[in-house]
C-alpha cells in the first residue's frame, strides 16, 4: 500500500515537473494517469512493477493485479536497460513486448525516473510496424523484379524480333507465295508483335529507370543539337501525319549544359512521342529559355544559386488534348493496372519513365493541357555543376 502511495506521488510530481500543472489544477492526477491512453508502469531499481494504469492492463491482455509483482524485464525485451536509455537520452525507444502468455508485439516506450522509481508510458504500435515492414518488403522486391526484368531483356525480346522478322520475310515473299488469306492472317501477326514489342521496350525502359541500376554520365554537351536529333528519330511518324516542328530558342542563352544526354535523350522521345499521338492534325512546337526562380520554386526541384542554372523545355502540340480524368495519374503506371485500356497504360509507362529520368536527373516535369486545343508538357532541369 506504501508502495503504490509512493508511485503515485512519483506520477503526481511528474505532472508538475512536466508543467502540466495548471493543466491538471481541476483534475484528479490519480484519474487523469488511470486514463491515459498509453499504457503507464511504475517500476522500482529492482526493475519490478509496482503499479500500472488500467490501458496497460489492455495492451498486455491481463490485470493490473496481475503486471504488479512481475518484473519489467519479464514483459519488455531488456526492458529496464531501454528505460535507462529512454531517460539518459530523453527520448523514446522502439522494442518488443510479451503477453503474460507468450504474445509477441512492439511498442515505443519513453521513461522517466524520480528518484529510485522509473516511471514508463508504452504504446502499442505493431500495426504501425507491420505496415513499414510490409512497405519496405514491396519496396525491396519491387527493386528485384525490375532487375531481373532488365537481366532478362534479351530472352525476353529477341523472339518477339523473330516473330517479326521472318512474318515480315513472308509479306516479302521470301518464303513462297501465300494466299490472300495467309497473306491477311501474317499481317496481323506482324502487327501485333510490332505492337508487343514496342510495349516491352517501354516496360523495360521504365523498369531500367526505377531500378539501381540504373546510372547517369553527367557531362558537358549542345541541348539544341540533342533536342533536333530526337525530333529526327521522329520524323517517319511526323511525316505520317504530316506534322510540322517549330523550334523557338531565341531566349536560351547557354549552348551547352551540363547532365547527362543519353537519359535526357530518352527522356525528351517519351514525350515528344507521346505530343505526336495526341496529334493529328497541326504542329509541335519546342521552346528552350530559362525560367524564373519563382518557376523553378513551383516545380519542387533543388535550388541552385540563380535561373540561369536551369532550363526549361517546353513541347506544346495542337492536339486532342487530355480530360481532367486522364490526368490522374498521367506519370503513374501503376495506377492504371486495373484499367483495360491499353493506350492509357502503355502511355503513362512512357512518361512514368520521362519523369523518373528527369527526377534522378535533379529536374522536374509539369504538364498542362485542354481537350480539343492541345498539351504542353513542361521539363524544368538544372544544367551547371554544383
Amino acid at each position: 500500500r506504501k508502495q503504490h502511495i509512493y508511485a503515485l506521488y512519483n506520477i503526481e510530481e511528474c505532472i508538475a515537473t512536466m508543467n502540466l500543472t495548471n493543466l491538471f489544477s481541476n483534475i484528479n492526477p490519480r484519474e487523469v494517469i488511470k486514463n491515459l491512453p498509453d499504457a503507464v508502469f511504475v517500476v522500482d531499481s529492482d526493475g519490478k512493477i509496482i503499479w500500472a494504469n488500467d490501458k496497460a492492463s489492455i495492451i498486455f491482455e491481463t490485470n493490473t493485479s496481475d503486471l504488479k509483482g512481475l518484473y519489467f524485464n519479464e514483459i519488455v525485451a531488456n526492458g529496464m536497460e531501454l528505460a535507462e536509455k529512454s531517460y539518459a537520452r530523453r527520448n523514446s525507444v522502439v522494442t518488443g513486448a510479451f503477453t503474460i502468455e507468450g504474445k509477441e508485439f512492439f511498442i515505443e516506450m519513453n521513461a522517466k525516473k524520480y528518484i529510485d522509481q522509473y516511471f514508463v508510458t508504452i504504446r502499442d504500435i505493431t500495426a504501425m510496424t507491420n505496415v513499414l515492414a510490409n512497405a519496405e518488403k514491396t519496396g525491396r522486391l519491387n527493386k528485384e523484379k525490375n532487375i531481373m526484368l532488365i537481366k532478362l531483356s534479351n530472352e525476353i525480346k529477341s523472339p518477339l524480333q523473330s516473330i517479326i522478322g521472318f512474318s515480315q520475310a513472308l509479306l516479302d515473299g521470301l518464303g513462297g507465295a501465300i494466299n490472300d488469306k495467309q497473306d491477311k492472317y501474317v499481317k496481323i501477326i506482324h502487327k501485333n508483335s510490332t505492337e508487343l514489342l514496342h510495349f516491352m521496350d517501354k516496360f523495360l525502359e521504365f523498369s531500367q529507370a526505377e531500378s539501381s541500376l540504373f546510372s547517369y554520365n553527367l557531362q558537358q554537351f549542345d541541348l539544341i543539337n540533342t533536342i533536333q536529333s530526337v525530333v529526327r528519330n521522329n520524323e517517319k511518324d511526323l511525316n505520317t501525319k504530316e506534322l510540322t516542328v517549330n523550334y523557338d530558342f531565341d531566349e536560351f542563352n547557354k549552348k551547352t549544359i551540363y547532365s547527362d544526354e543519353n537519359c535526357l535523350k530518352t527522356a525528351l522521345q517519351d514525350l515528344i512521342e507521346t505530343s505526336i499521338k495526341l496529334t493529328d492534325v497541326g504542329s509541335i512546337t519546342i521552346k528552350v529559355d530559362h525560367p524564373d526562380m519563382e518557376t523553378v520554386e513551383n516545380s519542387s526541384i533543388k535550388i541552385l544559386k540563380d535561373s540561369y542554372s536551369y532550363v526549361r523545355i517546353s513541347i506544346t502540340d495542337t492536339g486532342m488534348g487530355l480530360a481532367e480524368s486522364e490526368k490522374d495519374g498521367l506519370f503513374e503506371p501503376y495506377t492504371h493496372l486495373d484499367k483495360a485500356h491499353k493506350k492509357t497504360i502503355l502511355r503513362s509507362l512512357v512518361l512514368g519513365t520521362a519523369q523518373t529520368i528527369i527526377r534522378r536527373l535533379g529536374g522536374n516535369i509539369g504538364v498542362s493541357s485542354e481537350v480539343m486545343k492541345g498539351t504542353c508538357f513542361t521539363v524544368i532541369l538544372p544544367i551547371e555543376k554544383e
